[in-house]
């Protein structure tokens, strides 16, 4: 198992919100956490960091390999769960960071399985088998208009109200996350990734990469971070790479 992230301001902000961390566990199981914060100046940077930091601890603590597929997912939605928490706590005692918060897509791999959690806009993608799927709903505002048939996703791509998300990990004192669970062959890679690409990558196109770059998660990474600043790279973009072999 291997796994790689970069993350890249873009060539309009003036910070970078998103945050992101992966690891092994042990030579077979890898995890990947990505968050794009949002809440101001410095909110959206506050809400993510603090996220990836308490889902790491409680990953990192609670995991081991002889745990049950629903002992896993378990401990993935608490550690969302406890990260939501951590976050509005923070966003009530600093009056400047009121209303702060962040997606976020948990990965852990493990024993041929990708289990995926997951909050707000940003997504999780699998090349299995030679096939690449988006794995993750958006939970947004135009997601809901393409699955009421209201819109194509095409259109959801350039609609003026994209950045409208309806599900935010720290904003209330609980949240919702997805969960769900893959088969993760030898020879799959999975990303995890903010809207920062995903606003300019269709997925036939990343399939593309994935099939040029995907051996190398680190390369695949800069490549799409590349790609999304040449496009006019309007917001944060992180990618997190986990490759099984």
């Amino acid at each position: 198992m291997r796994v790689d992230f970069d993350t890249d301001v873009g060539a309009v902000r003036s910070s970078n919100q998103d945050s992101c961390d992966c690891g092994l566990f042990s030579p077979g199981s890898a995890w990947a956490i990505v968050c794009d914060g949002m809440g101001g100046a410095n909110g959206g940077n506050v809400a993510s960091a603090i996220a990836v930091e308490t889902i790491r601890e409680q990953i990192l603590a609670g995991f081991n390999e002889n745990l049950s597929k629903p002992n896993i997912k378990n401990l993935m939605v608490n550690a969302i769960s406890r990260a939501n928490e951590a976050v509005h706590k923070a966003s009530l005692e600093q009056p400047e960071l009121r209303g702060m918060g962040t997606t976020v897509v948990l990965l852990i791999a493990t024993k041929g399985t990708l289990h995926t959690a997951h909050v707000g806009d940003s997504r999780a993608y699998l090349r299995h088998q030679g096939e690449l799927s988006q794995i993750t709903m958006d939970h947004s505002y135009v997601q809901d208009l393409v699955n009421f048939g209201q819109i194509t996703k095409e259109e959801a791509r350039v609609h003026p109200r994209r950045n409208i998300i309806t599900r935010v990990l720290g904003v209330h004192p609980q949240v919702e996350c997805d969960y769900d669970s893959y088969d993760f062959s030898p020879g799959d890679t999975a990303l995890a990734c903010t809207d920062g690409l995903t606003g300019y990558m269709e997925d036939g196109l990343l399939d593309e990469y994935l099939e040029h770059y995907g051996q190398n998660g680190s390369a695949l990474a800069k490549k799409l971070i590349q790609f999304a600043v040449e496009k006019g790279g309007s917001d944060n973009i992180t990618v997190a790479v986990v490759r099984n072999g």
